[in-house]
């Protein structure tokens, strides 16, 4: 079954829901079991993180859900938006991720965010658009919401001449990326984790 419903624009007081969506999205994603390892606690500290991410984006960049039912979440900033200012992290609630996802994983946290971020900057420097994050109910998956989401920017950004970059977190997810037009410029480790981050691109159509 493919999902025919038209995205919607989501504000800060959705947050929290939309960050819930994410939590089960990406529960079991390779990264964020790397930075949050008790897996009693992930899906509660992957929300806190998951809604200081939407709060900082709705404010900076565009936030999508596939309907008021929030099946599933696309998260996009401006290329001049994607690395948080203090100031802009504390507006969003960051101060709060430290009590909430403990010293170790904050620092996991930060660390991995400037390899992406420098990471990033090796391959495009000019005026883009970031896919941040999208994820999907897991039981969900696979009846279309996730292409309904990124064609809301993909299709403005192919108007545009916009390049689109993203980072994928998941092997299993590269085949669909690529089906979306996107092409690994880099595979890059996570040090001392054994994990991989692919650097993906998608020339505008």
């Amino acid at each position: 079954m493919i999902s025919t419903n038209s995205p919607i624009r989501l504000d800060k007081p959705q947050a929290r829901a939309a960050a819930q969506v994410l939590s089960r999205a990406f529960y079991d994603d390779p990264l964020f079991s790397y930075l949050i390892p008790d897996a009693s606690q992930r899906r509660d500290k992957q929300h806190h993180l998951f809604e200081t991410m939407v709060r900082y984006s709705v404010s900076y960049g565009e936030v999508y859900a596939t309907s008021p039912n929030l099946e599933g979440i696309a998260v996009w900033l401006p290329s001049d938006r994607v690395e948080m200012t203090s100031w802009q992290g504390i507006r969003s609630g960051g101060l709060s991720i430290i009590l909430k996802l403990g010293l170790r994983s904050t620092l996991r946290q930060l660390s991995v965010y400037d390899l992406m971020c420098s990471t990033h900057k090796c391959h495009i420097l000019s005026p883009h658009w970031y896919l941040y994050l999208l994820g999907v109910e897991p039981e969900l998956m696979g009846k279309g919401y996730a292409s309904n989401l990124v064609k809301v920017v993909l299709n403005r950004t192919d108007r545009e001449g916009l390049v689109c970059y993203l980072d994928n977190t998941n092997e299993k997810n590269l085949p669909m990326y690529q089906h979306y037009g996107f092409r690994v410029v880099e595979e890059y480790k996570v040090p001392k984790s054994g994990i991989s981050l692919w650097a993906m691109l998608r020339e505008p159509r």
